[in-house]
């Protein structure tokens, strides 16, 4: 099961089996002392990493140790979450990259939290998975997902309306927006689907009376699925594809609009920053550098169940093939990321006024 379990970002973890810290050290930068760095520090929202040590993160951080000789620190935390430790830190950075998903990557940028850095490899990434600045760039392409019982529910639910079925009453349950990556693009995607914020926040008054109730983690959701606790819950492709080989009850869907519209989806990638006077600014940029090399990609379905951020790599996996085959026949349209930043904290309060929240 991949790690999706949101955990305070002040708390200090044991040290993984890849020999990874999760604490962020203060000290003085390489720049600083004219010394190479020996180390550099990560600040990622859940997904890449496993518990079992066999994640995306846990294979390229080690190579990049071993390759660099430079060892990674490694603290995660929510989408939402790890951008605001950026906040509160910002007059003693400790950080030197940032991965998070959108609208909180563009966040960070707003607040002035990242420096251009286009890594080397980003000039394969699609137009829409990087800022044309080079303050962020995807290095693994996901999407935003819903999961059913497969147990308990022959066929996933077609439509939105569909989840209004009292059948669903205390047996559905997404994250909460504004606090999760995925949650907040449940929201986003509603408002797509349905026609706007007046619509989607009627709907979701609506929904209140199935929903079980807050969740700070997406992570948390899947094996409720899985079990029988729940027999809807929001998701993401990487996450659910990559857990199904422990949760095999769990199956992924995409709500359509109405019974005659297509499912749609939007891409929801782990986009990475360059922390602005971070304390090992060189060390992340080679670790930037490394994470969309093409060797490192061409495992993101092999090993981290995800889609490749790179137009030339061509993985033909059987991680692959698989996801090639979910994303079959769903529309993947294109949120206004610029519109969204600007008024996120508008929607998650529309939101919040919605479901008594």
């Amino acid at each position: 099961m991949r790690n999706r379990i949101v955990t305070p970002l002040t708390a200090v973890a044991g040290t993984l089996t890849l020999g990874l810290a999760l604490a962020a050290c203060g000290g003085s930068s390489s720049a600083d002392s004219g010394k190479p760095s020996t180390e550099v520090t990560v600040y990622s929202a859940d997904g890449l990493h496993s518990d079992a040590g066999d994640g995306f993160y846990d294979k390229a951080f080690k190579d990049f140790t071993a390759k660099t000789g430079i060892k990674v620190k490694y603290v995660e935390g929510g989408s939402g979450e790890v951008v605001q430790r950026l906040v509160r830190e910002k007059s003693n950075t400790q950080a030197d990259v940032v991965v998070t998903l959108p609208p909180f990557i563009q966040q960070a940028d707003g607040k002035g939290l990242l420096d251009a850095y286009k890594p080397a490899g980003s000039d394969q990434v699609a137009a829409a998975d990087k800022d044309a600045a080079g303050h962020w760039t995807s290095i693994v392409n996901n999407y935003l997902c819903f999961i059913y019982d497969k147990k308990e529910l022959p066929q996933p639910p077609r439509t939105w309306d569909d989840l209004l079925d009292a059948k669903f009453k205390n047996k559905l349950q997404y994250s909460t927006p504004g606090v999760a990556g995925d949650g907040t693009a449940v929201v986003i995607k509603a408002m797509h689907d349905l026609g706007g914020q007046g619509p989607a926040m009627d709907y979701f008054k609506k929904l209140q009376a199935n929903n079980v109730g807050p969740s700070a983690s997406t992570g948390q959701l899947a094996p409720k699925v899985d079990k029988g606790e729940l027999l809807v819950a929001n998701g993401d492709v990487q996450m659910n594809y990559a857990d199904q080989s422990s949760m095999p009850n769990q199956g992924i869907f995409f709500p359509a609009a109405s019974a005659t519209s297509k499912p749609t989806t939007f891409a929801l990638p782990y986009a990475a920053g360059l922390v602005r006077n971070g304390p090992h600014e060189d060390a992340g940029r080679k670790l930037l550098d490394f994470l969309l090399s093409k060797d490192v990609q061409q495992e993101v379905s092999s090993v981290g169940g995800g889609f490749s951020a790179r137009t030339d790599v061509t993985a033909t996996d059987p991680n692959a093939v698989k996801l090639k085959e979910i994303m079959s026949g769903v529309d993947v349209f294109t949120p206004d990321w610029k519109d969204i930043d600007t008024n996120l904290s508008s929607y998650v309060d529309a939101w919040k006024s919605a479901t008594g929240s």
